[in-house]
Order: structure tokens, then C-alpha cells, then sequence
């Protein structure tokens, strides 16, 4: 018997319940400028940081630098014969603000190519773990092992300006999005592939040589972890991922050690791991509803029973936006132009399906404030269609992409000398009184 855990069971399940009844009650109550709702259900809403790289509005979807999806997919450069944007160029857009030339890529590709030496001590950690692992526990411990080479870290033990911060946060962050694709990519071949390594090839842009280091050559798969790359790169500051990285750096920590924390965080169910869970409930749909391709009805009854059984339907919803995410638009897009002209892929068209099924039924419960699909509820069946089927994976590669806009935003953190986060704090007593207080006045 843990006589500790039974006191707490019994202790918080009461707390629970008054909580619970205090945010129904006096959930618009406001605590200066915020509300009892808000402290108590992740802060939404809540101005508290400034991000320069990215918006999101609930309405018009994400915009860097003020840039639409659609737009950078027309504007950015593109590889020699290419159709989808260079993730180098969108790097260089969140980091300065402007739209970069296909010159100024290339020098920001071979930039990278220079610095993307991975220390072998970091492929011996990896090597120690069971190749039973987790993807991103592989990634967030290589992460770690290649804090030995910050250039911050060893300025800030020796003694700099604070006006230097930023430029040993910019040489740290620039070699490490550098090494995360041969990384990633290692991590890949020793889980999945027995270990057959692949070296990198420094001809080829970041995505590509990405895809290439996984095993993929296939010209469509480079085409579409370019699209992928430069679509995950940021979502504002207050995601989970964003803000744990500028958080962390914000104590002066280095972007190895800042970074690492924002992959614990995009590793979470309710962040980047649900590209995983999506494609898993698509393809439990499927063999759950006999295999191939379901009709409206199947998909909608199996809707309803998931919803039934207290589970979520994986990909539907998010914090912020009321609308249809342009980044699944943008994945969607892909698909139709790219895929469904060479054949339907079932798995592809069953994601087509249930966007056209699941927004009434969520919204009918009355529950759901955003019914429409965010961008995991694409991203798993397009690298799915390629061959890579090892599910737990995405997120690492939702991670090499978000590295591009966490890290941009770590360097103008510095650069603008923002101090350490650190908001306060209420308990639930402390709120129960400012109620009373405001009514007994009242």
C-alpha cells in the first residue's frame, strides 16, 4: 500500500470537483485582465510574449512575416526544376523579415553544408540506447549530446557582453539545423533499417539531402519534405514547442539545451505526436470497417463511436485557429496535384472523406469550438504513400522542420535582450478570495 498516493487520491478528487465548479461558475470573473477560464485552461488568449517570426489568426490561419502558406509556395525559391519552396528560404524570411533570392539560399544551403559535421561521440550515445527507443527520446538525447560543442555555452563560462549574446545563439543555431537532418536521419536507418547508414550528400538542398540520408529518392519524396520543412517550421510563440524553447533560452540556457526542451514538448500527444495518432485511427478505421475504401456513412458511424467511447477524433481541433488549417489545404493540395493524377491512394482518400464528414458531426456535439482539421491530419498518409510507414517517426521530422522557426525566434530573443520569463502565479484559495472580496463590494 502507498499510503502517500491514497492520501493525494483522496485529497484531489474533491479539489477536482471544486475547480471544476469554480471555472462553470466564475469562469469570466476577471483577474485583472485575464479570466478565471484562462488562468485555469492553458492561458488562451493570453498576450504574455513577443514572437517576430510567425502569426496565427484564428481566422486567417498562419502568417510569417506576414506571408500566407499559398504565397510562400509561390514566392520562395525552389530548387533547380523544382515545385515547393526551399526551407532554407522560409529560414531566412522569418530570421531577417525579407523575402530571400535563389543567391542568397544557395549561400545559406552551402552555409549549412559546411557545418553539418555531426560529432561522433553523438552517434555513440544513440548507439547505447535500445533500438527499441522512441524516435524522439533518440532525438532529444542527441540534441543534448551535441551541447558539448556550444559556442555560447563556452563564451558565457569565459566572460561576454550581453550584446554578444545573440551572436553565439545565431553560430549555435546554425549548426545545429545544420546536423538535426543527419540526425534524424541516423536515428532512422539504426531503428528502422538495421543500421545501414547513409552519408549525406552535400549537392543536394537540406530537405533533400534529408530524404536522401532517410533512403527516399524518389524526386516527388524530396518535393514533399521540402513542403513539409518549410509548412512545420513555426506556429507562433505560444505553442507548447516554440514557447518551451524560448523559455528555457530565456534563463540563458543554450539553444542546444533551449531546443532539447522543445522537442520534449512536440513529443507530447496533444502536440506533434498526434501526426502519429492520426494516421493510426485512419488505418484502424479501415481494418475495423473491413479494408479498402469505406463509404461517407461507415466513416461517419465510426466518428460517432469514437467520439462515444470518450476518445477524440486525432487531427480535428486546435487551440487557436476556427478554421480549416492552410497547412493541411496546403498537404491536401499536394496530394491532388502530385498523387491522385498517378491513381487514388486509399488511405489518401479516406483523409478526403473524413473532411468531409467529421466537421458537422464535431460541431453537433456542441463541445467543439474548432471542428476543422489541423495540419497532422494529412502530413501521416503523404509520407506513408512514399513507404515510410514507421509511424513513430513523424515527429521527427515535424521536430528537424520546427528547428527552423524556434531558432530564429531564440536568435532575436537575444538580439532583442528579452529577460527571463517568469509570469506569476495564483492558488485556487488566493482566486476563491478575490471572488468573494469583488462580491461582498458588490
Amino acid at each position: 500500500m502507498d499510503s502517500l498516493k491514497d492520501k493525494f487520491a483522496a485529497k484531489s478528487g474533491p479539489v477536482s470537483a471544486e475547480v471544476k465548479a469554480l471555472i462553470k461558475e466564475k469562469g469570466d470573473f476577471k483577474l485583472g485582465e485575464y479570466t478565471v477560464a484562462q488562468v485555469y485552461q492553458g492561458m488562451k488568449g493570453m498576450i504574455g510574449m513577443v514572437t517576430e517570426t510567425s502569426k496565427l489568426d484564428p481566422e486567417e490561419g498562419i502568417r510569417f512575416r506576414g506571408y500566407t502558406i499559398p504565397e510562400l509556395r509561390e514566392k520562395l525559391p525552389k530548387a533547380k526544376g523544382g515545385t515547393e519552396p526551399l526551407p532554407e528560404g522560409i529560414f531566412h524570411l522569418m530570421l531577417l523579415g525579407e523575402l530571400p533570392t535563389q543567391e542568397e539560399v544557395l549561400s545559406l544551403g552551402n552555409n549549412w553544408a559546411r557545418r553539418a559535421i555531426v560529432p561522433k561521440h553523438v552517434f555513440d550515445v544513440l548507439d547505447e540506447l535500445p533500438a527499441s527507443t522512441h524516435p524522439m527520446t533518440q532525438f532529444v538525447i542527441a540534441i543534448l549530446a551535441m551541447q558539448t560543442e556550444s559556442l555560447f555555452a563556452a563564451a558565457y563560462k569565459k566572460g561576454i557582453n550581453k550584446k554578444e549574446y545573440w551572436d553565439y545563439v545565431y553560430e549555435d543555431s546554425m549548426n545545429l539545423i545544420a546536423r538535426l537532418p543527419r540526425v534524424a536521419a541516423y536515428i532512422y536507418r539504426r531503428k528502422y533499417k538495421n543500421g545501414v547508414h547513409i552519408e549525406p550528400d552535400h549537392k543536394l538542398d537540406w530537405a533533400a539531402n534529408l530524404a536522401h540520408m532517410l533512403g527516399y529518392e524518389d524526386l516527388d519524396m524530396k518535393r514533399l519534405m521540402r513542403l513539409y520543412m518549410t509548412i512545420h517550421v513555426d506556429h507562433e510563440g505560444g505553442n507548447v514547442s516554440a514557447h518551451a524553447t524560448h523559455l528555457v533560452g530565456s534563463a540563458l540556457s543554450d539553444p542546444y539545451l533551449a531546443f532539447a526542451a522543445g522537442m520534449t514538448g512536440l513529443a507530447g500527444p496533444l502536440h506533434g505526436l498526434a501526426n502519429q495518432e492520426v494516421l493510426s485511427w485512419i488505418m484502424e478505421l479501415r481494418e475495423e470497417l473491413g479494408g479498402g475504401l469505406p463509404t461517407e456513412k461507415q466513416i461517419e458511424d465510426y466518428i460517432k463511436k469514437t467520439l462515444a467511447d470518450g476518445k477524440v477524433v486525432p487531427g480535428y481541433g486546435h487551440a487557436v485557429l476556427r478554421k480549416t488549417d492552410p497547412r493541411f489545404a496546403a498537404q491536401q493540395d499536394f496530394y491532388t496535384r502530385y498523387i491522385r493524377p498517378l491513381g487514388k491512394d486509399d488511405l489518401c482518400e479516406i483523409v478526403q472523406m473524413v473532411y468531409k464528414v467529421a466537421p458537422p458531426i464535431l460541431e453537433g456535439t456542441g463541445k467543439i469550438k474548432n471542428p476543422w482539421p489541423n495540419v497532422d491530419a494529412h502530413s501521416g498518409v503523404l509520407l506513408n504513400h512514399y513507404g515510410m510507414v514507421e509511424h513513430e517517426f513523424y515527429t521527427v521530422l515535424f521536430g528537424v522542420s520546427r528547428a527552423l522557426g524556434v531558432l530564429s525566434s531564440l536568435i532575436w530573443d537575444r538580439a532583442l535582450g528579452h529577460p527571463l520569463e517568469r509570469p506569476g502565479s495564483i492558488t485556487t484559495e488566493g482566486i476563491k478570495k478575490k471572488i468573494a472580496a469583488a462580491e461582498a463590494k458588490a
